[in-house]
């Protein structure tokens, strides 16, 4: 075991892991620079511990940064040992957990240093989408290390951490006091880098709850045991429409929910619950948050923005690599219809219908309110590949929405009707009553059925259930362009 055991390092790496599980390798690796008298400062561990250890009985590979050791830098062999790391990651199958407190590249080894980063990429690249990588930011994670980070499938930061590729000082018109774009705050709403912020014992617990979740690699399954019963009743729940983060809570296991990027593009929930002892991805449509008191915090239109679509379609295609099965809960009226949005609503949409039609997990559909237009499309409609798609009764299922539909159909009937109002509210309900509704859907098979809320939680895990053992053979190519 290392010498190290004091050091913030360690701590963080025995708060993560099982107790005494954790086993060091390359504890008595140094430095190899001699440049700058750099042989005087070398130091067992060249300033990053790694090894592997259990979370929950299972094998995950770590390193931690000491920042004491000149700063935590990364050069040649402090690289080659996360480097090392990944190998083993990959061929063992097993997660991979990096704590990050970096100063960035170690200026004193140069060009080694540098090729170092790039080493460290290349492997982050290889194991994408093969083993899970968890990183958590809880000092200094800059430059190069910035990037690291974001090749992860997810990041956890800590209140007081750092996180940038060029530093706020750095930046014109800004400083850190007039907009700190390297903290936590910034990477969790402005940028949705950081899926989750809090204490560094918060982020320690969240990172190990959130690996007890995933699969191992990426031909292994997320399953477990089930304590809470299938068939429970979900009283009340088409009261969560607005914030389905707490509907997606009552269907759970045991009202377990792990929400991911949840302070960023707040209109749209992503995160990982249990049905039925299986781990499955969630994603939902949004319009209110509220806090633990149920007092309302923030308000959005049921549409789709940039900024949500890029979060799901990141979320969809994590799950799809890692075997994860996939709900969705539908209810968008639209797209966001303004000057900022028109930039990239276009390209987003088109990213997360990608990421659904192209997963072949199991992919279930819940449609709790508003499915409108082709934002519908875009959220696992049935026409891209969803395999069940339900809706309460209370659904609103069509190309547009009555007003509006109407108002373009009998154009000129309007204009010459002696009372527009009446004649326009009894073509709206003509409209409704054909067209925008789950049970005109479902006459056409665009619906498989329409369930009550309080059955949610028995169809979604009996859904799953049927879908287990799904295989989708999809045209041989080496990879999608979107």
């Amino acid at each position: 075991m290392s010498n190290l055991a004091k050091e913030p390092a360690m701590a963080r790496i025995n708060a993560l892991l099982d107790e005494n599980s954790f086993v060091e390798i390359g504890g008595l690796v140094t430095a190899r620079s001699t440049d700058f008298n750099m042989q005087e400062k070398a130091v067992a561990s060249d300033g990053v511990i790694t090894g592997y250890g259990l979370i929950d009985n299972c094998l995950v590979y770590v390193y931690s940064q000491d920042a004491s050791v000149l700063g935590g830098t990364v050069g040649e062999m402090h690289a080659k040992k996360i480097a090392g790391i990944y190998d083993m990651a990959v061929k063992m199958g097993a997660p991979v957990a990096a704590l990050v407190d970096c100063a960035g590249l170690r200026l004193c080894e140069a060009e080694d240093a540098l090729n170092a980063f790039g080493e460290i990429y290349a492997k982050q690249t290889m194991a994408s989408g093969v083993v899970p990588q968890i990183t958590g930011v809880f000092g200094t994670c800059g430059g190069g290390m910035g990037i690291l980070a974001s090749l992860s499938d997810f990041t956890f930061m800590a209140e007081d951490g750092k996180l940038f590729v060029n530093a706020p000082n750095t930046l014109d018109k800004n400083r850190t006091e007039k907009c700190d774009t390297a903290s936590a705050k910034y990477q969790a709403e402005t940028t949705g880098m950081a899926d989750f912020t809090g204490t560094e014992e918060e982020v320690l617990a969240g990172m190990r709850q959130l690996i007890s979740l995933l699969p191992l690699n990426n031909n292994d399954y997320a399953e477990g045991t089930c304590s809470d019963d299938l068939n429970r009743i979900c009283e009340n729940l088409e009261n969560c429409v607005g914030d389905t983060s707490i509907a997606l809570a009552n269907i759970a296991d045991s009202g377990m929910f792990f929400e991911s990027g949840k302070q960023y593009a707040k209109d749209m929930v992503t995160g990982f619950l249990k049905l039925n002892g299986i781990t499955v991805g969630a994603v939902a449509n949004r319009t209110t948050c509220y806090d633990e008191e149920m007092n309302i915090t923030d308000e959005f239109k049921n549409v789709l923005t940039t900024a949500g679509c890029e979060k799901a379609a990141k979320f969809v295609t994590f799950c799809d690599a890692f075997n994860i099965p996939v709900l969705t809960l539908t209810n968008t009226s639209g797209f966001s219809a303004t000057v900022e949005e028109e930039r990239g609503i276009a390209r987003a949409a088109a990213k997360l219908t990608y990421a659904y039609a192209n997963a072949v997990v199991p992919k279930v559909n819940l449609i709790v309110g508003d499915a409108m237009g082709n934002a519908y499309n875009v959220m696992n409609s049935k026409a891209c590949h969803a395999d069940l798609v339900y809706a309460w009764p209370t659904a609103k299922i069509g190309a547009m929405n009555a007003d509006s539909a109407v108002r373009i159909i009998y154009a000129e009937e309007l204009k010459k009707a002696k009372d527009s109002q009446t004649f326009l509210a009894e073509k709206k309900a003509e409209y409704e009553a054909l067209q925008i509704n789950a049970a005109s859907a479902a006459r056409r098979g665009y619906v498989d059925s329409i369930v009550e809320p309080e059955d949610t939680r028995k169809y979604i895990i009996g859904a799953f259930e049927m879908l287990y053992t799904k295989k989708e053979e999809r045209l041989t190519k080496k990879h999608g362009t979107v």
